[in-house]
């Protein structure tokens, strides 16, 4: 698929089918995340790849729409991707704005590498950016590192319509 495609085609989806994931696409994917740009390459984050339903549960119990109720879809997915930022290891080059920000930035390039990758490959996610930290790093096994997004994989059972865009000229001034 060319980039620009894969750029049109990415959806945020939610509802995957029980089709497991194939290690080869799963490995293609975790090759896309650590081709990523980082900070002085320091490449400051780690992620998790959860299969284990019970753990998928967990981390979706953890999980809250704007409403504040749980997201099911996410232990429903085949893979969860847990993209957690490094902060000593980016705040040992870069000081409290390396462990405060650009770990995090870090983390969502990787995560963002690998939803182009998925659509590449044939596969769906959504960015699952509202959860509780504390909860995450408790299953995943982490007291240092911080989630910053959960990336439910899959094959999707749905085919949501494209979202509406801002236009170019609202987004972008030239000064």
């Amino acid at each position: 698929m060319e980039f620009y495609e894969a750029l049109k085609a990415r959806r945020s989806v939610r509802r995957f089918s029980s089709r497991a994931v194939e290690e080869e696409k799963l490995k293609r994917l975790c090759e896309a995340v650590i081709s990523a740009p980082s900070a002085y390459n320091l490449q400051s984050y780690q992620v998790f790849i959860v299969k284990d339903r019970e753990r998928k549960y967990a981390i979706s119990r953890s999980a809250f729409d704007q409403n504040f109720t749980k997201q099911n879809f996410i232990a429903e997915a085949p893979v969860l991707l847990v993209f957690c930022a490094d902060p000593n290891r980016c705040g040992s080059r870069y000081g409290e704005r390396g462990s405060t920000l650009y770990c995090v930035q870090d983390a969502s390039i990787a995560a963002t590498f690998a939803m182009l990758a998925a659509v590449d490959l044939g596969l769906s996610t959504v960015w699952v950016g509202a959860f509780n930290e504390d909860q995450v790093m408790k299953v995943v096994g982490t007291d240092r590192l911080r989630p910053v997004a959960i990336l439910p994989i899959g094959y999707s059972e749905e085919t949501p319509p494209p979202t509406s865009r801002r236009s170019v000229d609202e987004m972008f001034h030239e000064v």
